[in-house]
């Protein structure tokens, strides 16, 4: 806002004005909007961060006859405020669940249905999205009373006015409905980037979850700087609030849970689309965290369907990278890699067959390692330097590709095993120096 009144004024005179303390009966939020939104005023609170009723405005002139710019300012304040107070003591005469029917009228998409059907859709995948979630009952109890009620709001007279407002007003018309204020935070916070709560959180993910599948399958994928149903929002929040709660989360079987709610066919070529677009905005945040290219397309390969997940082991594998010995480790785990990947078949292991000391050497390392694996980075990382002398050795000592098949065959089993010890975490042939 105030970037926005620099470039609107030549002449800044900054003024205060005052407005009646029986509007701050009204949800902050709503005051806030008004002053910011509408009429481009700054609201002033005390040091409790409680709004007073003051707000300063900036005249694009001098000092001279700045009172009757003040008693103007306030006289249309005034009125604005009137209005808001119209419209949410007529909103309060109603129940928030006594909107919903109201969403029929409201069209999400024409494909998709009505408000009233997305809601009814989100009522079936956050029950879903809670499992996914590990939420206990009462959570998952509140995420789907709030789904219920997420959306009654959109046919309030004061969010019909102030479309900024929506959600906010469900928080507060749920509350004075005797909705629990965890289902009302859960309503309210529904938009943010990140949510409060757990339960707020099962029901954003499904929100989003339900928008990007049903508008791809709809047709309406963002083209170019065209993004009208604002999807790369959806899915940038949709990454963020998993990662901020530090969420492991599956997002392929999420968006083909989505898909089997949807009231158009979400086909084998949606659901991918769908993934690719998201992968995208997963992308930009692991770079925009400052890990390189290279550790984002490693990680992205095996994780790019679990974002926190993925954030975990991109941090993980940046600071491996910096280790003094880490090309000496990338080395000896590529070279298990490059021999074995050309191979069709997977080979079964025979550790009996082994005969020479640095095969039965790398066998019990590698056995060693495969224990301790718990499906983090830094283990790996940790294991692949106790395995790294053995590799050495039996590079040095033995021919894996034997004449003998059986031979041959039990080698690149034992190989192939060491390989798959990155497996679910990354690719590490796509980092620099593979």
């Amino acid at each position: 806002l105030l970037d926005e009144v620099t470039n609107l004024v030549e002449k800044p005179t900054p003024l205060r004005g005052r407005f009646s303390k029986r509007f701050l009966a009204l949800p902050a939020e709503v005051l806030v909007a008004v002053m910011r939104k509408h009429q481009r005023y700054f609201p002033v609170y005390n040091d409790k961060k409680e709004l007073l009723p003051y707000f300063i405005a900036v005249r694009n002139g001098d000092e001279k006859h700045l009172n009757f710019v003040v008693n103007g300012n306030e006289h249309v304040l005034k009125a604005r405020f009137a209005d808001a107070e119209f419209f949410y003591g007529k909103d309060s005469q109603r129940q928030l669940a006594d909107f919903l029917p109201d969403l029929e009228t409201l069209t999400f998409q024409a494909k998709l249905g009505s408000m009233l059907d997305k809601v009814r859709r989100l009522e079936k995948l956050t029950p879903t999205v809670a499992k996914m979630l590990a939420l206990n009952e009462d959570e998952t109890a509140t995420a789907v009373r709030a789904a219920a009620l997420s959306k009654a709001d959109l046919a309030s007279n004061m969010v019909v006015e102030m479309t900024s407002l929506q959600g906010i007003m469900g928080g507060h018309y749920a509350k004075r409905s005797g909705e629990s204020a965890a289902v009302a935070d859960a309503i309210a916070g529904q938009y943010h980037a990140v949510s409060s709560s757990r339960a707020g959180m099962a029901l954003a993910i499904a929100d989003r979850l339900d928008s990007l599948a049903g508008l791809f399958a709809a047709g309406l994928a963002p083209k170019g700087s065209n993004d009208p149903f604002a999807l790369r929002r959806a899915a940038l929040h949709l990454i963020e609030n998993l990662i901020a709660h530090q969420q492991p989360f599956d997002l392929r079987a999420a968006f083909a849970a989505t898909a089997d709610l949807l009231p158009v066919p979400c086909d084998e070529k949606v659901l991918p689309e769908v993934m690719g677009f998201v992968n995208g905005r997963l992308e930009g945040v692991l770079r925009d965290l400052g890990h390189s290219a290279f550790v984002v397309k490693a990680v992205l390969a095996e994780l790019d369907h679990d974002p926190y997940t993925a954030s975990r082991v991109a941090e993980s594998l940046s600071e491996a990278i910096d280790a003094a010995d880490w090309p000496e480790l990338l080395d000896a785990y590529a070279r298990c890699v490059r021999i074995t990947r050309s191979q069709s078949e997977t080979f079964t292991l025979r550790p009996d067959a082994f005969a020479l000391p640095a095969e039965q050497h790398l066998l019990a390392a590698y056995q060693q390692a495969a224990a301790k694996q718990d499906g983090t980075m830094p283990t790996f990382v940790a294991t692949l330097r106790e395995l790294k002398p053995a590799i050495t050795q039996f590079f040095d000592d033995v021919l894996v590709m034997d004449e003998d098949t059986a031979v041959r065959e039990n080698r690149l089993a034992l190989l192939q095993h060491i390989a798959s010890l990155t497996n679910g975490l990354a690719d590490l042939s796509q980092l620099e120096g593979f």
